[in-house]
């Protein structure tokens, strides 16, 4: 049922928001409801999209379905509900009606394609093909035809495993700039040696804020030995073996826990002190499921790989989908992550021989990480019946499977893409910008004076941390030997380096 207000007084429901009150459908609602508004301006508020009384739409199966896929477009979880509440004998009805109509034809073909069955219709023989996902609405997986409905199957997935991202102006613009040629130009014009050691450190900082993420501080020889793991990144396709391979790099000790697929429930939250009781803020996949949604996922990413789907997309539908499945007892988060890094990698979007900060990025911006996460599991909270097990876990009781094979990952791509952005235009060249400064001031600092690489790389490394000023303690310790002259021209030396504009 429909728990969101009305954005008027007097508007009627449309589309999925009158198929779901109807139907009395058991689905989370999607970002945008539709409402036939008494006014004739067609207008949207933050989670509603208001038309004419002219759009209005009969009010029947066909006509509700008609106006859902012209004007909201596809939305999997609740379509695979509706059909479980409808007999073949009305899919049937609606083709005899529009035999050659688009919408009967991608009704017809979903109703098919989500319920594994062949409904008693005669296979079309002529007609042109239309796409099943409009481009207008959705951003659009390869195609792959069906002879049967003259449809297009573009969906950016498949029937196990099919988050889809709505077509978005934010989106749009940042596809639109092309950031990775602009990181492909920049890694263009950075001599060798420098790229190599910004390649490194850039490494070694994703690696450290990957842990961060997770509030832990691991020894810096787990932080080198996850960086030279995301490394390889984009090396090996993803399937069950790699996935729980690397599992195994990510946990150290296994001592406590049971490797590979979960064999029990799982979530993420606190338990209560005195009882015990979980206090979920996320529950994960049943168990009995994992098989179905990470083989779904895995050919999902196998299917957008060579594909024209934008790469920053597709590393969210399959790094966050597998956040959200949750399939191991632990490492998820980290290996989230790495999966970022391993599309963006393997659809040749990062230029070869660098792993974008992204985990660093998500560091600086962790509250909107946070709420892009949560913009996923708190909805469907309501959604999952669960009891305590003895052990303090969660043992789930109802069917879920559809809250994690089909789901709206337009909140976590705009967040995502945004840190892409961020990382290439602004982290990235800061590295480069800060290495090639520190080559100049390290050279100045060797032609002054004779001096140890590892004291002139300690020197400017204390002159960066203190904003270009040798510390009184500095001075009185591991520089005591520096006159008031010689630290004043270092300090100048800095100044005129590393503010320039």
């Amino acid at each position: 049922m429909i728990n969101r207000p009305l954005p008027e007084q007097n508007a009627i429901l449309a589309g999925y928001a009158a198929l779901i009150n109807k139907y009395e459908l058991s689905v989370p609602l999607p970002f945008f409801l539709a409402a036939i508004s008494e006014k004739h301006t067609k207008y949207e508020t933050d989670n509603w999209r208001v038309f004419t009384p002219r759009h209005a739409p009969e009010d029947t199966l066909y006509g509700q379905l008609v106006f859902a896929l012209r004007y909201e477009g596809i939305d999997m979880a609740v379509l695979n509900a509706l059909f479980s509440k409808i007999a073949d004998n009305e899919i049937k009805e609606l083709v005899r009606q529009e035999p050659n109509g688009i919408y009967a034809r991608r009704i017809w073909f979903l109703y098919e394609y989500l319920k594994d069955i062949k409904v008693d219709i005669p296979d079309l023989s002529q007609g042109n093909f239309a796409n099943l996902l409009d481009g207008k609405l959705h951003y659009v997986g390869p195609s792959c035809p069906s002879k049967r409905h003259r449809i297009r199957n573009n969906l950016a997935g498949t029937k196990d495993f099919c988050p889809l991202v709505r077509r978005t102006e934010k989106l749009d613009q940042l596809i639109e700039q092309n950031l990775s040629n602009q990181a492909l130009e920049i890694v263009g014009n950075i001599h060798p040696d420098v790229l190599m050691r910004a390649a490194s450190f850039l490494l070694l900082e994703d690696s450290k804020a990957s842990y961060a993420i997770e509030g832990e501080t691991p020894p810096h020889n787990r932080v080198e030995r996850w960086g030279r793991i995301l490394g390889q990144a984009g090396k090996t396709p993803l399937s069950k073996a790699e996935l729980e391979r690397l599992q195994k790099e990510v946990i150290v000790d296994s001592r406590f826990i049971n490797m590979g697929y979960r064999q029990e429930g799982g979530f993420i939250g606190t338990h209560d002190r005195s009882t015990n009781m979980p206090i979920p803020s996320h529950i994960s996949a049943k168990h009995q499921d994992l098989e179905k949604l990470m083989n779904g996922l895995i050919e999902t990413a196998t299917l957008l790989k060579e594909s024209d789907f934008p790469p920053v997309l597709a590393a969210t539908l399959i790094a966050f989908g597998f956040v959200f499945i949750h399939p191991f007892e632990d490492g998820n988060g980290r290996l989230h992550r790495y999966l970022l890094h391993h599309v963006l990698i393997e659809t040749g979007f990062t230029p070869k021989g660098l792993v974008f900060p992204v985990s660093s990025v998500i560091l600086k911006r962790i509250t909107d990480y946070v709420s892009a996460l949560e913009s996923y599991s708190k909805p469907r909270l309501s959604f999952i019946e669960w009891r305590a097990t003895d052990k303090g876990n969660v043992e789930v009781l109802n069917e879920t499977l559809d809250l994690y094979r089909f789901f709206d990952a337009t909140v976590q791509a705009e967040f995502f893409y945004e840190c892409v952005h961020e990382t290439i235009t602004k982290a990235l060249p800061e590295e480069v910008d800060y290495l090639q400064k520190y080559d100049l001031m390290k050279a100045f600092v060797n032609n002054y004076i004779d001096m140890p690489d590892r004291i002139a790389d300690l020197l400017i490394r204390f002159l960066h941390q203190n904003d270009g000023k040798l510390s009184k303690r500095a001075r009185d310790k591991e520089f005591s030997a520096l006159t008031n002259e010689e630290v004043k021209v270092f300090e100048n030396k800095f100044e005129e380096i590393f503010n320039e504009e």
